[in-house]
């Protein structure tokens, strides 16, 4: 009965808990970009504050250098953007002649007619597009409210330090103890994923520059964060890029190449960037990964799919320093125990560069 009790008890928090998150989202939304925001500026925002800056002045001038190149990466894109857009009709054109061609070769092998000419297609979207557009006006709104919660973080952290001393004035020593090694981890986790998507950015688009593609940026930017989800992110991005580059070039040698140039970067990030970038005690397992997105999705729509990503890597951190809840962190890694006659390429790469 008691047991009953307590799996009942435990599915009400899960139900107040979504409960509060769908409906509190417009504060919690931009208070956890904040957060995000605040531990990866820190380093910034303390060197210069080093320098004798007095201590807003210093976090307002990290938040300006990192606003400035955020908003030439973002303007860059918009412009590549556009671009695609005006040549989603060609493309389409493209795409059609193209899937009408390959179809005639088809029927002519088989000896049958596969397709009649009469039914044509197009895929261009029609629809109301009011939705989105308040949709995006509303993210918009939300995204000028993180960079005064990020201010407003960095400068009281002292004062937030003083809240746990005075809260746990009892265990107060293990509680600074595990608020500073926390902070130091989800701050490394952070940084790693960043250098991971910059890393993986820059070879995919010195790939596609070098193969010519007039929007390399844009898609290079695109691999690199669809890769935040292990294994599935390949499989998502390089279909569109793939199917771009099939219907701007005129053989199928490029597509093909860039298939097996995205799975190995695919491969070699997954398998020997993140673990030396990042480390194992914060990485996360694909299906962790995948369920946070769809989870954050959910709740929080586009923000929540790109914030549970990080989320979990915080959880799992969390867990793990706790002696009851430490099976529930291993759950969430990727720690796989592999025995030395299993063990691939890979891993054998990453042991013999990590002993050096």
């Amino acid at each position: 009965m008691n047991r009953l009790q307590e799996i009942a008890n435990f599915l009400i928090i899960v139900v107040l808990g979504a409960i509060l998150l769908i409906e509190g989202a417009f504060i919690l939304v931009p208070l956890v970009w904040g957060v995000f925001f605040a531990f990866a500026l820190y380093p910034v925002s303390s060197w210069i504050e080093r320098k004798r800056i007095p201590r807003g002045l210093a976090i307002f001038s990290s938040i300006l250098i990192v606003g400035l190149v955020s908003f030439g990466v973002f303007y860059l894109l918009i412009n590549q953007m556009v671009g695609l857009i005006k040549e989603i009709p060609e493309i389409g054109n493209n795409l059609e002649e193209k899937l009408g061609r390959y179809i005639d070769e088809l029927s002519l092998l088989v000896g049958k007619d596969l397709v009649d000419p009469g039914n044509k297609f197009s895929l261009l979207p029609s629809g109301n597009f009011n939705q989105t557009i308040l949709a995006t006006g509303k993210s918009l709104t939300l995204a000028g409210i993180v960079p005064l919660f990020t201010f407003l973080l960095m400068y009281y952290k002292d004062f937030f330090i003083e809240f746990l001393v005075r809260f746990s004035s009892k265990n107060k020593e293990l509680i600074l103890n595990w608020a500073t090694d926390s902070g130091h981890i989800i701050q490394s986790y952070l940084a790693g994923i960043i250098r991971v998507t910059g890393i993986v950015a820059l070879m995919a688009g010195l790939f596609f520059y070098l193969m010519g593609i007039k929007y390399f940026i844009l898609f290079a930017l695109f691999i690199a964060i669809m890769n935040l989800i292990p294994y599935v992110g390949v499989f998502i991005s390089s279909f569109f890029v793939i199917l771009y580059v099939f219907l701007t070039t005129d053989s199928l040698f490029p597509p093909v190449l860039t298939f097996a140039v995205l799975w190995g970067i695919q491969l070699l990030e997954n398998n020997l960037i993140t673990p030396l970038v990042v480390g194992s005690k914060v990485r996360v397992n694909a299906l962790a990964v995948i369920l946070a997105i769809l989870l954050g999705g959910w709740l929080w729509g586009i923000s929540g799919m790109v914030l549970f990503i990080p989320l979990v890597g915080v959880l799992k951190i969390t867990l793990e320093r706790s002696q009851s809840l430490n099976a529930f962190g291993y759950l969430l890694g990727d720690d796989i125990p592999i025995s030395e006659e299993k063990e691939n390429f890979w891993i054998l790469l990453q042991k013999r560069i990590q002993k050096k």
